[in-house]
């Protein structure tokens, strides 16, 4: 801030300079703001705002495959939010950077905190003040006994609930009793959980891996960063540390509510074999019922069809045999893929299949469509295109995208798109002695998600921990109470007696009551209680 001279009043030398902040004196108030509680809260806000578009943009980590789709969906936008981090949320810089802000602002606020509540706890309870009756609860007894012995009970009945001293002075007797510092422990817990589930999400970022593999009905895998689609380690993550084991589908069971044609339930069975030496076991997974092979834990995030194609070139040879993965497009499971045949007869153009699968095909005037999601009346119906793939451009492709710039769209013989229609076992002719197409079987496939997250067991620690320090700040009542005996000459102690809440306590009163009716208690005789509150009157 720019020094700033204001004039003199008549009678002075020389003008008034006002003070400025300076270097230091900025740093010290940008640290006092963001260590306060409000930045900190609003920090939290803005935390769980900028996780948003993870819910709304697929992610690359847990689904490839949909960002994929996104893309080729969505060409114009995409690259924007791609630069923008929003298929990567969780990993982006705008992400951490209000992450590590949070972080700083937490512990800048929790230090402060903690040391002045380890002072109370160290400290005696607030004297008694001078004045009893501007307190909102009051109470007023007197007890046949002496202020000693009524001391004495009073200090028993709080024992175990409050901290409390008994102190004599002029005269007369006190006890000063103050409860609820497990308010402030469970404030703090909390905040201190916050920053353990922090610390432990971004160890996780770091230590993790995750891989995504989609895996054919009869096929396998290893737990190998070769064996999978995709693949993602932390800054610290070992390909070492990777959990050795084989999975194998079996089968895969999908219902679906006949009515509504909803999913009601997805079932994979695998054979899972954790060492070469170990015996192969039946297991299998569910959505939201991950299966956990050592380390890892392999959670089931897709299910579709991979039907089985087989493509002989003009010369009657194989050019292309296997499972080719479908995506599924709509709730009938309505599936699109594409198969490239690069490897045909000599002399021959490449190959590319662009098609849908129909679960269960029927025919609306002339166009087929799926009804239903089980394979009860399978189709798949082709488009060939003939021309260059482009593959040995030595550019990465889209495995589910067919590049069709060098590639010309196959007709009949009416110069009609020739439209390739097959049941499963069926065998058609390529357009123009091109060769033949089988559609042999149609298995199904899975995709799976492998994750490697040694700090998961930490986050649900401090989660509990958040709740439980939560639970306390919000339930434990902060009371005080203070109790004034004096002798009334007669061989009586007449008590006045205040307590006082933080908030709105209503048990204050009953609490209050309880300790006279305790003093009362060490009497020899007949006492009266005088009970009095300032909220009542």
């Amino acid at each position: 801030m720019p020094d700033r001279t204001a004039y003199a009043p008549d009678g002075l030398e020389s003008p008034l300079v006002e003070p400025t902040l300076g270097p230091a004196g900025w740093v010290r108030w940008v640290w006092r703001q963001l260590t306060s509680m409000r930045v900190a809260l609003l920090l939290l806000m803005l935390l769980a705002v900028a996780a948003l578009p993870g819910a709304f943009f697929p992610q690359q980590p847990a689904e490839p495959e949909r960002v994929a789709r996104y893309v080729a969906d969505h060409p114009a936008l995409a690259p924007w939010l791609d630069r923008l981090g929003m298929f990567d949320v969780y990993a982006s810089p705008w992400f951490a950077a209000v992450y590590l802000l949070l972080f700083v602002s937490l512990v800048g606020c929790i230090l402060p905190r903690a040391r002045s509540h380890l002072r109370a706890l160290r400290s005696d309870p607030p004297r008694v003040p001078r004045s009893l009756a501007r307190f909102p609860v009051q109470g007023r007894a007197v007890v046949d006994a002496a202020p000693a012995a009524v001391q004495e009970a009073a200090l028993r009945s709080l024992r175990g609930r409050y901290r409390a001293r008994g102190e004599a002075g002029n005269g007369v007797l006190t006890v000063r009793a103050e409860r609820g510092y497990l308010r402030e422990s469970g404030n703090l817990v909390f905040h201190l959980a916050l920053v353990g589930v922090l610390v432990s999400v971004a160890l996780g970022q770091l230590l993790s891996h995750s891989g995504q593999v989609i895996l054919v009905q009869g096929r396998g895998f290893a737990n190998a960063v070769v064996d999978f689609d995709s693949f993602r380690a932390g800054a610290l993550a070992r390909e070492a540390r990777l959990t050795p084991f084989t999975v194998t589908l079996d089968s895969f069971d999908a219902v679906f509510d006949t009515a509504t044609l909803q999913p009601r339930d997805f079932t994979a069975h695998v054979t899972v074999r954790e060492g070469a030496d170990d015996a192969p076991t039946q297991e299998t997974i569910k959505v939201n019922h991950p299966l956990r092979v050592g380390g890892s834990r392999i959670y089931l995030s897709g299910n579709g069809y991979s039907p089985a194609i087989t493509v002989r070139d003009a010369d009657g040879t194989v050019a292309f045999s296997g499972p080719v993965t479908f995506l599924p497009q709509d709730g009938v499971y309505t599936s699109r893929g594409v198969v490239k045949v690069p490897d045909v007869a000599a002399g021959q153009e490449q190959l590319g299949f662009v098609g849908f699968l129909l679960p269960t095909a029927a025919t609306d005037g002339t166009t087929p469509r799926s009804v239903y999601p089980q394979p009860i009346n399978p189709v798949l119906v082709l488009s060939l295109y003939t021309g260059d793939l482009g593959l040995d451009d030595g550019i990465p492709q889209n495995v589910y995208e067919l590049d069709t710039t060098r590639m010309t769209l196959a007709t009949d013989d009416d110069g009609a798109p020739a439209t390739l229609m097959l049941a499963p076992g069926e065998t058609v002719d390529l357009p123009g002695g091109r060769g033949t197409v089988t559609f042999d079987d149609l298995p199904r496939f899975v995709a799976l998600d492998v994750r490697q997250d040694p700090a998961e067991g930490w986050v649900l620690v401090f989660a509990l921990l958040a709740i439980a320090g939560l639970g306390l700040s919000l339930f434990v009542p902060r009371r005080r109470l203070w109790l004034r005996l004096t002798d009334d000459g007669e061989g009586r102690t007449v008590i006045e007696a205040a307590a006082l809440a933080r908030g709105d306590d209503p048990g204050l009163r009953a609490d209050l009551d309880r300790v006279l009716e305790a003093a009362r208690g060490a009497g020899t005789g007949p006492s009266r209680t005088e009970p009095r509150s300032t909220e009542e009157s």
